[in-house]
This record gives C-alpha cells, sequence and structure tokens, in this order.
C-alpha cells in the first residue's frame, strides 16, 4: 500500500515532489540573481524570492543564500526566510496533528 498522508488522504510522493521543485526553482531563482546582481544585469524582485520561499522553497533558498553568500545582509531574507520556515512547520504540525483534521 502507497504512503498516504493521513489527514488529507493524499499520496505522500505528490507534495514530496511538488517540494523538490519549488526547492530547485527555489534555488536556481537565488543562484540567477547571484549572476545577474554580478553582471549588474536585470535582477529577480525581492518579493518574487520571497514568495518562492513562502511557496514552500524556504529551506533551500536560505541554505542557498548562505552558501553563495546573496543577499545575507537583507535582514527581509535572514529573518523573514527562517520566520517563513517556521510558520510552514508549525501548519504542517498543525495539519497533522489536531484531531479535527484527522481520519476516523
Amino acid at each position: 500500500m502507497p504512503a498516504v498522508i493521513q489527514p488529507i488522504g493524499l499520496p505522500l510522493w505528490i507534495p514530496a515532489a511538488y517540494l523538490e521543485l519549488i526547492s530547485l526553482v527555489s534555488v536556481c531563482a537565488t543562484v540567477w540573481d547571484k549572476c545577474a546582481a554580478r553582471r549588474h544585469r536585470r535582477r529577480i524582485p525581492e518579493a518574487n524570492l520571497l514568495l518562492l520561499g513562502l511557496l514552500g522553497g524556504s529551506l533551500c533558498m536560505f541554505i542557498t543564500m548562505k552558501a553563495i553568500r546573496h543577499k545575507t545582509l537583507h535582514k527581509k531574507f535572514m529573518i523573514g526566510l527562517p520566520l517563513i520556515l517556521a510558520l510552514q512547520l508549525f501548519l504542517i504540525a498543525a495539519l497533522w496533528f489536531l484531531p479535527a483534521f484527522r481520519q476516523a
């Protein structure tokens, strides 16, 4: 029997594939923005980068920003992305553990 997310009955591979995809897109956007900054080219707006983090790419984006030293002086990212990640983890835990969302 395939793994299923119990509270909503969704196969586990669907959210896993989504997180992999959004994480990959977030990392690519961060690296692209770093390269554009070095070459004085058109940049990705900060709001779009934060939106990618909000959509699920916050952990990989934060790690990438630290690794390539991109936007590490911007509090919006160095505080914002961990806060977004904490919110995402809280929501996942709430959906998982709240009895109202469990199947009987």
